[in-house]
């Protein structure tokens, strides 16, 4: 021994003790005091060496409860064998739960002595002699009493010999997760012996036992659960093809792999060692403990999803008979890589990408601690990995390692994953696994979470050598490599695709173009030729633009192949890039702004119909940098600019300044479009905004046009208007309701001014109602507003425009109950501001009128109804999936609405609104509809306008019909309106169309 610490020299102690790191000097000074007086003081070297440790506290108390019990023996060792002391002191500095193990038997601290440390023999025989079998037997079986104690006593030593070289770095992360791994194994063969021992008649069947997940793949954790799958068979079956009786062969497997599991996991005084987990076996805990060989491969053959294909790429044989396990790997392996050109494959792995980003974005409170789910952990790159070898391993058997570190440098060698990124996720992986090694040894407890207290922390940093600041070091260097997996877990799959089109120089591997055109249609993309076509020509070239394309594109693939069409995405990337290719702030925006990038990657690859305005007006692509530029703007506001723009037109000297105004007008109209298509695709408008939103934009389009039209009529008679103009909004355009494809219902009137000719003034009217229509009809880059006129009176065959003392003669004698009906969604909201007044006060009385309609109105509206059913639905679809005209659709809850109106507005001023949701809640509050109708007929009307509003959003073109046959069509539909899969979609369309149609039948036909 060294000298010791004595009373002459105990007033500097104190000082050197916080020099070398511990927290709590004073109580250490007091410890070592008593040590000192029982001749058990430590000397300077050992001093040192607990100095030198992660918590120096920590092993000073280990040592304290070591020291006694070991003896002399120990005492010489620590003063003549530098490693022994480094060993120890750093096992004792890290784990509480080993000096426990130390304290309980001192003399397991041998297999920490200089020429002992180094793997030790077979943990196999090691721990199999442990429980009294026989290592050399062909089926061991346990014979000791206390079996499952020696067997946790035998663990935990030899756990304490890997630790020694773990802790001084003599044992590399990999090799110290193999040797676990086989650990693990060894203690489930010692304790398959023990269940044979418990099990009467085990002889009658073979079980192999397969290790899956971190075990089956050698890179296990000090404490984690054990993942296995059971496979039996009955004694003589696997040479003879028959052998003892399946079932009661299967009964004794299921006992042994119980009382197996239950010898790893039961609690003794020496705890347990952890939980066997068989999860991962066919249909999971549902399914049976215990499987043949056969039933086994039956049930990969025909009903495993791919994530279960990807547990399989970690399966090896572990415990039981070897032979079995042998063979139960030779028949699923190719099982394997077969499935993976199944037609599902492609869908699944979408399926899978998804359901990881959506876990890690559903965050607990200690996500942001957790090590293997929390973002830029290990699942990151486990995860990425695995579907690397999902989708490349079928053509290439070298990448079929079932070790994630093993797996990545094989990726990185084929050129599959690009050389730097391999590198950067091996060493962030590396230090994830140690740290989390670290964490889980202080207590030997299954945990992922990196400590949360200042001691924890100080634990971890100076375990890993960073003495400086242990805490801000190690918090600094956590998050470099977690933000780094992330970066680089976003873009893995993309990265490479580049490079396999670049003509880049340097010696990395790269993808070959099958290899590459293969991950894309993994990814989704249907046409991975074309997709390739636009990477290159997007990336080609030594310009600026081209450098920073290269480096968006590998995150953007990533959010393209996340929408519903990602080859529609690209493409329209692709364009959108080639129109504003030029303009400095373009690409710099999508690299600077990320929300800007995604958001539109999201509306390319949904959207046909926004895809198309952005195409029409590129530079709309800014609106995308902030939540304020998304929001539908005011109609007042719209309306202030496109005068303002009609103004500038009419005052300039342009050669046709109609033309040019309305082009202005629809351009704006377009802007306006876009903006809410994307909020719509983003989630951020209901159907009710949505509405108002776009019958706003449709209203300002048309005034603009009016006036227009009135410049332009009254430069051409040299004079000013004879007549006053209004337009009313009727349909879904007098509703505030507009689709994205709705034409604007409109009627004409006009007032003569006084003293003005009638037939002049008439003329007046119809050449600006005429070239309003024109303008609006003009060729234009932008989608059409069609201006319909069908509902005024006299239909087609009516004059186009009426005065208002016309329209007062035709209500008053000629009117029928569906033209009061169809008054009920006219709003006069453009033009002349005393004229739509006084139509308002017209029409009033018409359709309000006072005692509300008679019963024969009401039953010819019935029958009205009932005769468009069955007449005006388009032959051959199925009227079920009609949002408009099918039951449950739009226009039977409008109509249940409407008719409640006609017979009760006079009476409920509430019900006096063009707007078929608020007619529903005043027809509540005024106790004429129940509240539970109501909502019933609410949402069948939101659930069809929004299929409506979707289906014109992805295709481009108006649609009624929930579509069936077109499989991306459908899926895009579903996906853009939230819905995991098409079939949830249908289901929850035709449960709110059953319910309203019920309601309708009942409120609407009187039926009881």
């Amino acid at each position: 021994m060294t000298e010791s610490w004595t009373s002459d020299r105990r007033p500097s102690l104190a000082g050197r003790l916080a020099r070398l790191g511990f927290t709590h000097a004073a109580r250490a000074e007091r410890l070592l005091a008593e040590a000192e007086r029982d001749g058990a003081g430590p000397g300077d070297r050992l001093l040192d060496a607990l100095g030198a440790t992660a918590d120096p506290d920590l092993a000073l108390d280990g040592l304290l409860r070591l020291l006694p019990a070991a003896g002399g023996e120990l005492r010489a060792a620590l003063a003549g064998e530098p490693g022994t002391r480094e060993r120890l002191t750093a096992v004792l500095g890290v784990s509480a739960a080993l000096g426990d193990h130390l304290a309980r038997h001192p003399d397991h601290w041998r297999v920490l002595r200089d020429g002992v440390a180094g793997p030790l023999a077979s943990p196999r025989a090691d721990l199999l002699a442990a429980v009294g079998a026989d290592p050399a037997a062909a089926e061991p079986v346990a014979l000791a009493g206390d079996a499952l104690v020696s067997l946790r006593v035998a663990y935990r030593r030899r756990l304490l010999a890997l630790a020694g070289r773990d802790l001084i770095g003599a044992a590399d992360v990999a090799e110290v997760a193999a040797e676990l791994a086989d650990l693990a194994a060894a203690a489930l063969e010692a304790g398959l012996a023990i269940a044979r021992a418990e099990v009467p008649g085990h002889e009658a069947c073979r079980l192999g036992v397969i290790g899956m997940g971190k075990c089956g793949g050698r890179e296990l954790n000090y404490v984690s659960d054990v993942d296995v799958v059971f496979v039996a068979e009955a004694r003589g079956a696997g040479e003879t093809g028959g052998g003892r009786d399946e079932d009661a062969a299967l009964r004794t497997a299921t006992r042994l792999a119980s009382a197996m599991m239950r010898a790893c996991s039961a609690t003794t005084e020496e705890g347990a060692l952890w939980e066997v987990d068989a999860a991962l076996r066919p249909e999971g805990r549902s399914g049976p403990l215990v499987r043949t060989l056969a039933s086994h491969r039956a049930y990969y053959e025909r009903w495993a999803k791919t994530w279960e294909f990807q547990a399989l790429l970690k399966a090896r044989p572990v415990a039981g008979d070897a032979g079995l396990g042998a063979r139960y790997l030779d028949t699923i392996t190719p099982i394997v890589w077969k499935a993976a050109e199944g037609e599902s494959f492609v869908e699944d792995v979408q399926d899978m990408r998804r359901r990881v980003e959506a876990d890690l974005n559903q965050r607990t409170a200690d996500s942001e601690r957790q090590l293997k789910l929390g973002p830029g952990g290990l699942r990151d790159v486990e995860f990425a990995v695995q579907l690397l070898q999902l989708v490349h391993g079928r053509a290439d058997e070298t990448l079929r390692s079932p070790t994630t570190l093993d797996a990545l440098a094989d990726l990185s060698r084929g050129g599959y994953v690009a050389r730097d990124d391999a590198a950067a996720l091996a060493s962030a992986y590396r230090f994830l696994r140690r740290v989390e090694h670290l964490v889980q040894l202080h207590r030997l407890r299954r945990t992922h979470l990196v400590p949360d207290d200042e001691a924890g922390l100080r634990r971890l940093g100076r375990a890993l050598g960073l003495r400086t600041d242990p805490v801000g070091e190690f918090t600094a260097m956590w998050r470099r490599h977690a933000r780094e997996v992330r970066r680089i877990h976003e873009k893995l799959f993309y990265r490479p695709l580049l490079r396999a089109v670049a003509r880049l120089p340097g010696e990395e591997a790269r993808l070959t173009p099958e290899a590459a055109r293969v991950r894309l249609e993994a990814l989704g993309y249907a046409d991975p030729a074309g997709a390739l076509r636009h990477i290159e020509a997007l990336t080609a070239g030594v310009s600026r633009r081209a450098a920073i394309q290269r480096t968006l594109l590998p995150v953007m693939l990533g959010w393209f192949a996340d929408a519903p069409d990602p080859d529609a995405g690209l493409l329209g990337f692709r364009q959108v890039s080639d129109a504003l290719g030029t303009t400095p702030w373009y690409l710099r925006l999508l690299r600077d702004e990320v929300t800007v990038a995604e958001r539109m990657a999201w509306v390319l690859g949904s959207s046909r119909y926004a895809t198309d305005l952005l195409l029409r007006a590129p530079e709309a692509v800014a609106l995308l940098g902030s939540d304020t530029g998304l929001a539908p703007r005011p109609p007042e506001a719209l309306r202030t600019e496109a005068l303002a723009a009609v103004r500038r037109h009419k005052e300039g000297a342009g050669d046709r300044p109609a033309e040019e105004a309305a082009g202005v007008v629809r351009a704006l109209r377009r802007r306006e479009l876009f903006r809410v298509a994307v909020a719509d695709l983003l989630g951020r408008v209901d159907v009710r905004e949505a509405g108002e939103a776009l019958t706003g934009i449709s209203a300002v389009t048309v005034e603009a046009a009016l006036q227009v039209a009135v410049n332009k009529i009254e430069m051409e008679s040299r004079g000013p208007l004879p007549t006053r103009l209004a337009v009313v909004a009727m349909g879904r355009f007098g509703g505030h309701e507009l689709g994205y494809g709705s034409d604007a219902d409109v009627m004409f009137v006009h007032d003569p001014v006084p003293g003005a000719d009638e037939g002049a003034a008439g003329r007046a009217a119809h050449a600006v109602a005429e070239e309003l229509r024109r303008l609006l009809a003009l060729p234009a880059p932008d989608p059409p507003l069609v201006i319909d006129p069908n509902l005024r009176p006299e239909g087609r065959q009516g004059p186009l425009v009426r005065t208002l003392a016309s329209y007062a003669a035709y209500y008053a004698r000629w009117s029928e109950p569906w033209e009061a009906q169809a008054l009920l969604r006219a709003d006069p909201m453009i033009g002349d501001a005393g004229l739509c007044e006084r139509f308002r006060a017209l029409v009033d009385p018409v359709r309000w009128p006072e005692g509300g309609i008679g019963e024969d109105a009401v039953r010819q509206i019935r029958r009205l109804k009932a005769r468009m059913e069955s007449e005006r639905l388009p032959r051959g679809v199925d009227r079920r999936l009609h949002t408009k005209l099918g039951p449950g659709g739009l226009a039977d809850v409008e109509w249940v609405a409407q008719l409640l109106q006609l017979r009760y507005a006079h009476d409920v001023p509430a019900l006096r609104t063009t707007r078929t949701l608020d007619a529903l809640d005043a027809a509540v509050g005024a106790r004429l509809l129940d509240a539970e109708d109501a909502q019933i007929l609410a949402e069948a009307w939101c659930m069809a306008t929004r299929v409506r509003g979707a289906l014109m959003l992805v295709r481009g073109r108006a649609s009624d019909l929930l579509p069936t046959e077109h499989h991306r069509e459908r899926s895009s539909v579903a996906r853009v309106l939230g819905y995991p899969a098409t079939g949830d979609l249908l289901e929850e369309y035709r449960r709110c169309a059953r319910r309203a149609r019920t309601v309708v039948d009942r409120v609407f036909y009187g039926a009881e």
